[in-house]
């Protein structure tokens, strides 16, 4: 079944709520004060359905007072029944709800001219013709128009017709999306606890399934789901629906939160957006401030102006105080308070005072980066993020969008799933998109982020620098440690990032990664005193044995300097050729013979394990306590022996 959500919009009294009772037998104004004074003042439901069609009503208030829900209900409304009293014909709020529907790019609508029962035929051609007049070259243009009475019934059927055939050619939302539901009431059941209403822009809403409400971020838990007033297991993307959530009290949550699956929704509250200033509405000035209506949500904002959008007289120009009535401008709005928005969310302008609609627009970025706006840079930025710019780049918008995201977020990447809100993709459209970026080589997927293939080559010839730096800096040193490289030059790096490009140097040959990273080429290389110290070392430790001097006592031995000697040592240790055992260093060769001559104990057993003690390891090799307790240590770790009570096992 197609599920389609329809608000009604127009000047008040014009029959809205009158028309959505008779379609549907359900009255939409809840609220007693409603009934008394015979308006709508906040948000009213209802829903009609079909064997194909499912119809959700949502009956938006008509007085300039109440615009503030009118714009709660028609943020999140698929189609329009635009209504015009045929007694009245278009009147004030007739044309600001006009005006909204347009700015919020309302895809489709039917209209209707409610009270036809009252006038002749002629005046309903006049009302007809004035209603055509105000909709000409908009998305109403080819609506059709129903005279229709709520009163006698006329014309109902021919409205019923048109909304199944309006549903069944709307758009589906996107069921494969993140949970995405904008809260437009919240109350409270006896023995439910809190309940919650809105439209699922996105998604699939199951019971027990754990969201967070946004801004704010408090996690909750959907007990049970109803749509249209009847428990169903699950919600699908565009149905109205009303949510019992667990840990959360009402006071908790408000209208304007929205409930997110957890991390695929981020709330901000400085974004890049395009705007359209009405042509009957004054210019827009560089810093206004402004009411910015989104979905549920309603906050207050700056316009910070970057450059006209070009039109087709010409270019935009590059620096601008104002935007014009009728023109559109690219600007970053920056919030009072923070908002859930996605990448082409659709918002409406409303001045601070007097609060009246001057302009709509569109979600370019909803995380804008910390760069200037008014800038070559900042302009270029604008047109790459538009989908509707005629950019020289050959690539299709979304990639265009997508490989500016790449290049701009460096070795941080984009996380693949913040693509959904910043670009307003679909997951499996999103998925698509990174893997052409990546076919196109312009991008790598590093886990799960994507990180610019120039980015990575940067990253591989700073860190060769780097090592090459240190190898002059350190010429005795066998490289940098890795740890080291990590913070000094991937602090900031994607998770990944740091192991790609390591392994890319080590696999094309430039460089060698162990424990320490160093280039290919370099090779440790002593000479003069030092090439004398590191082989004096080397000799003195390998005639010692089992009972080396330390370095100190190896320093005067040798009539070394102190320094020359730690030094030198320290190269043997890195070598190798020196281990160093608890605090005492020892060749390896005499390790290797100690290791050898103590398994060979085993042979003369004669099937009794073969033990050793302190005392017996000392006489054997001559050596005191000092060395023969690290060394029995030593042997235990290397697996040659195995502890038991004051005694060795050979093993």
């Amino acid at each position: 079944m197609k599920h389609i959500v329809v608000g009604t919009a127009g000047h008040i009294d014009h029959g809205k709520s009158a028309l959505v009772l008779a379609l549907t037998g359900t009255d939409p104004d809840r609220l007693k004060e409603e009934q008394a004074r015979g308006i709508t003042i906040d948000l009213g439901f209802a829903h009609w359905q079909t064997p194909d069609v499912s119809v959700a009503f949502v009956d938006v208030p008509g007085h300039e007072r109440f615009v503030r829900n009118m714009l709660a209900g028609v943020g999140g409304i698929d189609a329009v029944l635009f209504v015009v009293a045929a007694d009245e014909s278009v009147m004030p709020q007739t044309r600001e709800h006009f005006e909204i529907c347009r700015l919020l790019h309302v895809p489709a609508g039917i209209i209707a001219l409610t009270k036809a029962e009252l006038v002749d035929q002629d005046v309903l051609d006049l009302v007809r013709l004035e209603t055509r007049e105000l909709v000409q070259g908009s998305f109403l243009e080819q609506a059709p128009i129903i005279p229709v009475s709520a009163r006698t019934g006329a014309g109902l059927d021919a409205l019923r017709q048109a909304l199944v055939d309006l549903g069944r050619t709307s758009r589906r939302r996107p069921a494969d999306g993140p949970v995405r539901l904008p809260v437009d009431r919240v109350f409270s059941v006896k023995g439910f606890g809190t309940v919650v209403t809105g439209t699922l822009v996105s998604g699939t809403l199951a019971a027990d399934r754990d969201l967070v409400a946004l801004p704010a971020g408090p996690s909750v838990k959907v007990r049970g789901i109803q749509v249209h007033g009847a428990k169903q297991a699950a919600g699908e993307a565009g149905q109205r629906v009303a949510v019992n959530l667990g840990g959360v009290e009402v006071a908790d949550i408000t209208r304007g939160d929205t409930l997110v699956s957890p991390g695929d929704f981020v709330a901000t509250r400085v974004c890049d957006a395009r705007i359209e200033v009405l042509i009957s509405e004054r210019p827009i000035r560089h810093g206004a401030r402004v009411r910015v209506h989104q979905g549920t949500s309603d906050v207050l904002g700056r316009v910070a102006i970057s450059s006209l959008v070009a039109d087709r007289a010409g270019g935009g120009q590059t620096s601008v105080a104002e935007i014009p009535p009728g023109r559109a401008a690219y600007v970053r709005l920056r919030l009072e308070s923070p908002l859930v928005l996605a990448g082409g969310d659709r918002f409406i302008l409303r001045a601070y005072s007097p609060s009246i609609t001057i302009a709509g627009g569109s979600v370019l970025d909803p995380i804008a980066p910390r760069t200037g706006i008014r800038t070559t840079i900042g302009r270029e930025r604008f047109r790459r993020l538009d989908p509707l710019s005629e950019s020289s780049d050959a690539l299709a918008p979304e990639l265009r969008a997508l490989a500016l995201l790449i290049d701009e977020a460096g070795m941080a990447g984009v996380p693949l799933a913040s693509l959904v809100y910043r670009l307003g993709l679909s997951p499996s459209t999103a998925e698509s998109a990174a893997a052409r970026i990546e076919e196109q080589g312009r991008a790598v997927r590093v886990e799960r982020s994507l990180v610019a293939t120039a980015t990575l080559a940067s990253l591989s010839d700073a860190l060769v620098a780097s090592l090459a730096e240190g190898h002059r800096a350190q010429p005795l040193a066998d490289g940098l440690p890795r740890e080291e490289v990590r913070e000094r030059l991937f602090a900031y790096a994607a998770a990944g990032v740091f192991d790609r490009v390591i392994a890319d140097l080590a696999a094309s040959g430039r460089i060698v990664a162990r424990d320490r990273l160093a280039l290919a080429s370099h090779r440790v290389e002593v000479v003069g005193e030092e090439k004398a110290a590191h082989d004096g070392l080397e000799r003195l430790y390998r005639e010692a044995g089992l009972k080396p001097p330390d370095v100190k006592e190896a320093a005067v031995a040798l009539a070394l300097r102190p320094d020359v000697a730690d030094s030198m040592a320290a190269l043997l240790v890195r070598q190798r050729v020196l281990v160093r055992v608890d605090t005492i260093l020892f060749h390896e060769q005499a390790l290797a013979r100690l290791k050898q001559d103590t398994s060979a104990l085993k042979q003369t057993g004669r099937g009794a394990p073969a033990t050793l003690d302190v005392a017996m390891f000392k006489e054997r090799h001559g050596i005191s306590r000092k060395y023969a307790i690290p060394l029995l240590e030593y042997l235990d770790r290397e697996r040659i022996t195995r502890r038991v009570g004051d005694t060795r096992v050979v093993i």
